[in-house]
This record gives C-alpha cells, structure tokens and sequence, in this order.
C-alpha cells in the first residue's frame, strides 16, 4: 500500500503519488469556455490527494468540438486555464488536458462546419452526415495538434494526454469500419495509423522537455469491424516509438460499444429524461421504446477492475518488446477501468502497473485518495448505476447522491432506476467474487 502514496517520475514531472483522475467528460464549460465550476472540481480532486487530475476533451480545433460543455483550444481562454491550473498546483497536484477531435461525433450547430472523418459517410449516433478529410486539412490539423501543446504550456499544464481511441478522429482512422480510404491514410493498418503517427510526431516536438506525454488509446474496440486485440497492441507499439511517457489502455467506442468503455447499464430513462429534446429528439424518443434501449446500448456486466484482463495482454507484450531491445525506454503503462476502493488500488500496484487512472469514484467522492490514505481497505461505495453518465451530456457530470444532497429532487422514476441498476451491479460483482474464490 505504500508504494500507491510514493513519487513517481513521469518524463520530465514528478507525480506525488501513483493516482491520476482520468479524463471523463465533466461538462462543465459554457459557451466552450471554462467556468468556476469546472475549477472547483479539479481542485476539490486535487485537494482531495491525487497526483494529476485532467481536464477532460479539449478540442484542437471547433471543427472537433461534440458539446457546448467542451473547451477548444483558443488564446482568450488561457487567462482561466491559467487561474485553474495554478489553483490546482496550490494543492500540490499536476495538472493535465486532454487533446483531441471528436470527428464525425458532432452536428453542423456544434462545430459550424460539416462534420468530418476519415472518410464520407453517415453516422446514425449523432446522427450526421460526415466527409472525408482532404491531405492537406489532414496537415492542417496535425499541426494544430502540435500547436495545442503550446497553448497548453501556456495555460499552466504539465502533461498533455492525446485523444486516440473511443470512436474519436484519431481512432476513426485507426479502424476500417470508419476508413475506407483509398491514399496514403487507408487500407493497411500501417497507412491507417499513419495520422496518429503524425500527431504524436508533431506533439513531441512541441512538447520539448518540460511536458509530460499520455496518449489514450483503444485495447480494442469491441465492435464489428474496429480495431482487434492485435491491431491495439501494433498500435500501442506505433506509439511507444514516438518516445510518449505514458500510455493510457482503455476500450470501447462512445458509438457502437459504450458500455465496454464504462461497464455496466446505460440508465436509459436518465439519459432520456435528462436529454436535450432540440438536438436529441430522435434519440430521446428510441430510448423510450422498450427494447431499442437495450440494442442501442447493450449492457456490459460491471466488474471491478474490468480492463485488467486485457491490459495484462498489452503488459506481456510491452514486457517482450522491452526485452528485445533493453536500451529503448518504453511508456509507463497506465491502467483505466473499474477503481471502486483501495484494495482495488492495491492490486494494480501487485499487477505491475505503475500508475492508474480513475474517475467514477472521484465524482461521487473527491477525496478517495485521502480516505485511501487512512484506510487501506476503503471503498468508495460508488454503486455504478452510472447516473452520472446518463446526466453528462446535458448537464454537469453530477453523482446522484450529490445531486439530492445539493438539494435537486430527482424523479421518482429515475430514483428507481438508479436502485435496480446499482442493485444489478452488487449482483455481478459478488457473483464475480464468489466465482474466484
């Protein structure tokens, strides 16, 4: 247990401990722009004991921006990145941003342009129509990639995460169900991760020596025609020769597989309830036909540790690599998936991971660190009905027990849901254990 509250050097900054808050959507900006709520949160995570805590989505570019609730990168906003990433280091944590562009997941009155992809097509989760990207836009925005890095330092921060998996841009190219290109950035999977090669070249560049590099990448996709467990591990190979300092292993697209990324139930009567009729009206209404629901958005038992099994794969692989060439200094590999208490902490640590990233816990308890800290063995109580998620992409990332404990009554309907689907997940959870034992 001691080893999780000991330093830890990543690249060129020092991490007071081994706990990172992922960067799971907060939507807590207005007009793209931060706010003092989105402030007060990092800072409470912080305060509350983790090494980093990152500020999630930050598009390189408007054409990438999903929701109005996401920042872009732009000079007038650097004033309050700065005041928030100097409010966070005051709590002796490092501040980190998440860089990307959502691709093909946005809408004309989000991003003021025709939404764009690897290739032309028709995305029914938005729904959209997307176009293809011409070479020289894909130019463009590799060097917007790299020029983010550089607002990035400017606004305070330490590390910068890139973007490449969940069904985003990045990951768009990586996988042939979304590039049917027929150039240089299509067919082989050496063309298709072409793109990503490119952005990480431009981003070491600009990151020099004083930032700090994780890029978020995809296991796999756990969809017809993504990326496969064999396609993630060259992909994670492709990025460790950009000399990033960590790799952040995760799964699933926010398309066809959500649930894999999160585990568990989608709260379809939340996420309903809570939706913008305007924008979403088709989709508020699927959710409420019985069954669609559940095709749209399948349920992924909730396990503890849900990765683990997968990321043990990248870990073996990682473990070969390193011992084929020992003078080639690989990525710390960064675990993300299914953080509920402290022995769960625990054994990532007994697993070989360095460091690990977590975030349900850390929206309904800021300071899971610290009680971590006291007690070992303490658990969150975090109950994974995923109300939080069901209410993100319309309003702020809230736990439904802070919700009412903030005084807003929620509907009878959704309490009941909430009950079932975190009584579901007590189910799996023992029924996991009981099978271990």
């Amino acid at each position: 247990m001691n080893k999780l509250f000991t330093p830890f050097q990543l690249g060129p900054i020092t991490l007071r401990n081994r706990f990172i808050r992922s960067a799971a959507f907060e939507n807590m900006a207005r007009a793209n722009r931060p706010t003092q709520q989105l402030q007060d949160y990092h800072v409470s995570v912080a305060r509350g004991g983790v090494g980093m805590t990152t500020v999630a989505y930050c598009a390189v570019d408007l054409s990438g921006v999903s929701f109005d609730g996401q920042l872009y990168v732009r000079p007038e906003i650097i004033p309050d990145m700065k005041k928030m990433t100097d409010a966070i280091h005051a709590e002796g944590a490092k501040a980190s941003v998440q860089l990307g562009h959502c691709g093909n997941m946005t809408h004309f009155y989000t991003c003021h342009c025709m939404p764009v992809s690897a290739s032309n097509g028709f995305n029914l989760y938005s729904p959209t129509i997307h176009r293809r990207l011409k070479v020289s836009e894909i130019k463009t925005l590799v060097r917007k990639f790299g020029e983010a890095v550089d607002w990035a330092r400017e606004c305070g921060f330490d590390c910068v995460e890139i973007h490449a998996g969940h069904a985003y841009l990045i990951s768009q190219f990586l996988a042939r169900r979304t590039n049917h290109r027929c150039d240089e950035y299509g067919g082989s999977l050496e063309n298709r991760c072409r793109f990503l090669n490119e952005v990480l070249d431009a981003v070491m560049e600009h990151a020099g020596n004083d930032l700090a590099v994780v890029v978020k990448t995809n296991m796999w996709d756990d969809c017809w025609r993504g990326v496969s467990v064999e396609e993630g591990i060259y992909i994670a190979k492709e990025i460790a020769k950009h000399h990033v300092h960590g790799i952040v292993l995760s799964g699933g697209t926010v398309s066809r597989s959500p649930m894999t990324i999160l585990s568990g139930a989608m709260p379809h009567k939340t996420l309903a309830h809570y939706m913008d009729m305007k924008s979403f009206w088709w989709l508020k209404a699927a959710l409420n036909i019985p069954g669609v629901a559940a095709v749209m958005t399948p349920t992924s038992p909730f396990r503890e540790l849900y990765f683990m099994e997968k990321a043990k794969i990248f870990q073996k692989a990682f473990e070969e690599l390193q011992s084929s060439d020992a003078n080639h200094q690989l990525p710390t590999l960064i675990y993300v998936g299914g953080v509920q208490s402290g022995d769960n902490c625990q054994q990532i640590m007994d697993e070989g991971f360095e460091l690990f990233q977590l975030a349900h816990v850390l929206i309904k308890d800021p300071d899971f660190v610290n009680h971590v800290k006291e007690n070992p063995h303490y658990h969150a109580g975090c109950g994974r009905s995923n109300y939080c998620v069901g209410r993100m992409y319309t309003l702020d990332m809230k736990c439904h027990e802070c919700v009412e404990r903030d005084g807003e009554v929620i509907p009878k309907r959704l309490q009941r849901e909430i009950t079932q689907l975190e009584a579901r997940a007590k189910q799996s959870v023992e029924a996991q254990k009981q099978r271990k034992s």
